[in-house]
């Protein structure tokens, strides 16, 4: 699948994150590339000095989605973690006390 010259680049990264599977350790651990953080903090200047045109609006408001998503699944992947610990406690507990 060819990624489009449009979509911001953060999409490939998040796209190839997801594609390549991971675990809620790694979305905890995602951090965009250097160049994103960028180009995110370009358009947040530009926002507040200057505005931004239509396009450029539209590339910040796709970043700003990409964030609260990644947000989101950092949020859960940390309730995953929190569970998984919970219950690999819970299960060490139990064989400790039938042994």
């Amino acid at each position: 699948m060819t990624i489009p010259i449009e979509t911001p680049k953060v999409y490939a990264e998040v796209i190839d994150f997801i594609a390549a599977g991971t675990s809620p350790d790694g979305v905890i651990a995602f951090q965009p590339s250097e160049s994103a953080k960028t180009r995110v903090a370009d358009l947040i200047y530009r926002e507040k000095t200057t505005g931004l045109s239509i396009d450029f609006k539209s590339e910040s408001d796709h970043y700003m989605q990409l964030e609260h998503l990644m947000r989101l699944a950092k949020a859960r992947a940390r309730q995953f973690v929190k569970m998984s610990s919970y219950v690999s406690e819970e299960l060490r507990r139990k064989v400790a006390l039938r042994g």
